[in-house]
């Protein structure tokens, strides 16, 4: 599920659906699935938010700021793809720009969110990681379990340490 935050005409709309559609296919990459997946596809929806104007520090913004929120069930994505994520969608949105603004990744702010175990819903429901999981990849009921668990017990990396 991605929230895309795209200034009003900051983007061409050709561009602005291509560029939709690079970052799901992103995020569904570092789920571990695979983006040509009409199933996968079905499941992987974004929302386009126009905001009309963007303030830095209580003035409007100089060039165009973008925000993305990826929500994500709890345990698809580790410290690695978590970092995946954030810098290919970033550089898709400094290409799509196609230099009409200083190339400055700090316009640009990626947030892969996990939903908690039990929180997802859909279809009037609370849809557990094993549901999704068996749907999306085509797994039997052991099978997603199997997985779900494997995804929900692994830990989060540790933080790197800067080196001097």
């Amino acid at each position: 599920m991605l929230d895309v935050y795209i200034p009003d005409g900051a983007l061409p709309p050709g561009t602005e659906a291509a560029l939709l559609n690079q970052v799901t296919e992103i995020l569904i990459r570092h789920e571990g699935f695979d983006p040509a997946d009409p199933v996968v596809r079905s499941a992987s929806w974004a929302f386009l938010h126009r905001p009309t104007a963007v303030y830095v520090g209580g003035a409007p913004a100089d060039a165009p700021r973008y925000k993305v929120v990826a929500s994500i069930p709890e345990g698809q994505l580790d410290e690695l793809s978590r970092a995946g994520v954030i810098a290919e969608v970033t550089e898709a949105i400094l290409d799509a720009e196609d230099g009409t603004w200083p190339r400055d990744a700090g316009r640009v702010w990626v947030f892969p969110t996990e939903v908690p175990e039990g929180h997802w819903g859909g279809h009037g429901q609370a849809t557990p990681l094993e549901v999704i999981l068996s749907r999306l990849a085509g797994l039997d009921a052991e099978q997603a379990r199997t997985l779900a668990a494997q995804r929900s017990a692994s830990p989060p990396a540790a933080p790197s340490t800067p080196t001097s």
